[in-house]
């Protein structure tokens, strides 16, 4: 596992797995769902950015195109992200750690259906390596598990895949640390992806920071920036538009955004001192954490990621990690993760 230094680690190891990279990757499903539209170009030139600027994986879903549909608005269609992310690193390939997920599937109506059973793994495997143009995905999520499935068949499922070199490494989202456990005996996990943030702990709480430390898996943060909170770019008059995932959390509406937007005032004069945008400072307080964690903002712009890359040349003190931690105390966060518990990213 990678050492922890008083600045910033150059490169992490997803658990005991092979796969190094730089600890800041890029989340892609932004260019595909749920935060307005994109442009097909703007997201290509952005991904191939990425490359040139080293950025260590792209993190995708074969549900990222077709997911707008639980929230009633136009979709591009399943696979969609993948297909794109396949197009931009045509001749690269080897030059990013492409990440996807499988197990969630969708109708045209926006009802979600969780499928693990090992046939199911196998088949959606190989869609998403035909999606990527790619023989081997390095690292291979289950999205959420199936509930009718015991978890420790859909991870042999997945750990098959890796015997068989279609796969390097596997990893799970959004588990208990009951779970955790389970799936990791079955075999090993290289990551787990979970949100987590300055605004959302809830990780630290339950448990789940613990169990990676000890048992050697990478957390994979999503949604590091608070789906754009963390950045200084959202005031309190905002209003999305009903293609905007944001548009429903209760953390974006009425009162508990103006309580909100007050933390992230003073997160952005903690910021300026620093030299640094709060953007910045909200990854590197990530990167800071006792164990080995590798962020995910997603953008769709060249000038964010570039932004957002530049986070690894902030250095935290000790004393700075706390103070911001004290500041966002989850309760001094207004407003639930999701106006349902049961949806998720």
């Amino acid at each position: 596992m990678t050492e922890k230094n008083d600045q910033v680690r150059a490169r992490v190891t997803l658990g005991h797995s092979d796969i190094s990279m730089r600890p800041i990757g890029l989340g892609c499903m932004t260019m595909s769902q749920s935060y307005g539209d994109a442009n097909r170009d703007d997201s290509i030139a952005t991904l191939r950015e990425a490359i040139d600027l080293g950025v260590g994986m792209f993190d995708t879903a074969d549900i990222y195109g077709a997911a707008d549909a639980a929230f009633g608005a136009p979709t591009k269609g399943f696979g969609h992200n993948e297909e794109l992310i396949g197009e931009a690193i045509a001749g690269r390939r080897d030059e990013v750690v492409i990440a996807t997920k499988f197990a969630v599937q969708m109708s045209a109506e926006g009802a979600v259906r969780l499928v693990g059973d090992p046939a199911y793994v196998a088949q959606a495997c190989e869609a998403s390596l035909r999606r990527l143009r790619t023989d081997h995905i390095d690292l291979y999520y289950c999205h959420r598990q199936d509930p009718s499935v015991p978890i420790e068949e859909t991870v042999g499922a997945m750990g098959e895949l890796v015997t068989q070199g279609k796969v390097r490494a596997i990893g799970h989202c959004e588990l208990p640390v009951d779970q955790l456990r389970r799936a990791h005996a079955t075999f090993p996990l290289a990551a787990l992806q979970s949100e987590y943030s300055l605004w959302e702990r809830s990780v630290e709480d339950d448990g789940v920071v613990a169990a990676c430390r000890e048992l050697g898996i990478t957390l994979v943060p999503y949604s590091p920036l608070g789906r754009a909170m963390l950045t200084g770019r959202i005031d309190r008059n905002q209003v999305f538009d009903a293609t905007d995932f944001r548009s429903i959390l209760p953390r974006f509406r009425g009162g508990n955004l103006d309580r909100n937007i007050d933390l992230v005032d003073a997160l952005e004069k903690f910021s300026v001192a620093k030299g640094a945008t709060p953007g910045q400072v909200a990854l590197a307080w990530l990167l800071a954490q006792p164990l080995d964690v590798v962020p995910i903002p997603g953008t769709k712009r060249v000038q964010y990621l570039r932004e957002n890359t530049a986070a690894t040349e902030v250095g935290l003190s000790a004393d700075e990690v706390a103070q911001l931690g004290a500041l966002f105390d989850p309760a001094h966060v207004r407003g639930g993760r999701y106006p349902d518990p049961e949806r998720g990213r």
